[in-house]
């Protein structure tokens, strides 16, 4: 049987119960009885082997069996801040594979070249829990609350900290400046990219000018780009 990962972020003690929803999709659709063993994270790192006890579609209940950490779990911290795009679809796109590859924190900011100014966070954590549970992962990724691009790079940071966009004066590689094992931070613009006062100002607070390498990309896979080679730096 294929293995499934469930999520619940409260787990608490020896058992745990449902929300409405949640019962209502294991117990109707699922159609799981008393007795059936199913695997569950808290999105910390944990893993639960629980066995359902009430099932009660409305508000269902699990006791555990065992538990155990996780096997993502990372020696350095990933934090990608990436403009929300145009088309809603793609950014969620991102968020769905930067999930599977591995990142600890992301950050919606907006640019001065942002075309998209409002996002719904709600939706945007539904596609990142769908993620993680397909993937089976057991750290549930932060998505912070939007911010301004001034604002986001006067944040301090214990890292090496990038900005990433094309322009002939940057030479250096995200992947030949990075040195694994280090947390990282990584700036990924706007379709419209950059305003170079954007690129002065990250440039003042210890960002680092790369680019990811020598063709054009999406903003959205600009970002899985940055993901991935920090992934791979560290393997």
């Amino acid at each position: 049987m294929e293995q499934r990962l469930f999520y619940n972020e409260n787990i608490i003690g020896s058992g745990f119960e449902l929300d409405k929803e949640e019962s209502g999709h294991i117990i109707r659709v699922l159609r799981m009885k008393p007795g059936d063993e199913m695997d569950f994270t808290d999105g910390k790192g944990n893993l639960f082997h629980c066995v359902l006890s009430i099932d009660n579609p409305k508000a269902c209940k699990f006791e555990i069996l065992s538990s155990e950490q996780g096997k993502d779990k990372r020696d350095f911290n990933l934090h990608i801040a990436v403009a929300p795009t145009k088309n809603i679809s793609r950014y969620e796109w991102f968020l769905e594979k930067a999930t599977e590859i591995g990142v600890d924190t992301i950050t919606p900011f907006f640019a001065k070249h942002s075309e998209r100014k409002i996002i719904k966070t709600d939706r945007l954590e539904r596609v990142i829990t769908a993620a993680m549970k397909q993937s089976l992962k057991t750290f549930h990724p932060l998505l912070e609350e939007e911010i301004s691009f001034s604002e986001l790079v006067k944040q301090p940071f214990d890292g090496q900290k990038f900005i990433a966009y094309i322009d002939e004066k940057v030479t250096t590689e995200l992947s030949k400046t990075y040195q694994p094992g280090n947390n990282a931070v990584i700036l990924i613009g706007p379709e419209g990219g950059f305003h170079p006062d954007e690129v002065e100002l990250a440039k003042t607070y210890g960002f680092i000018p790369v680019k990811l390498g020598p063709y054009r990309l999406r903003t959205e896979t600009a970002a899985i780009t940055a993901c991935h080679t920090i992934q791979l730096a560290n393997y």
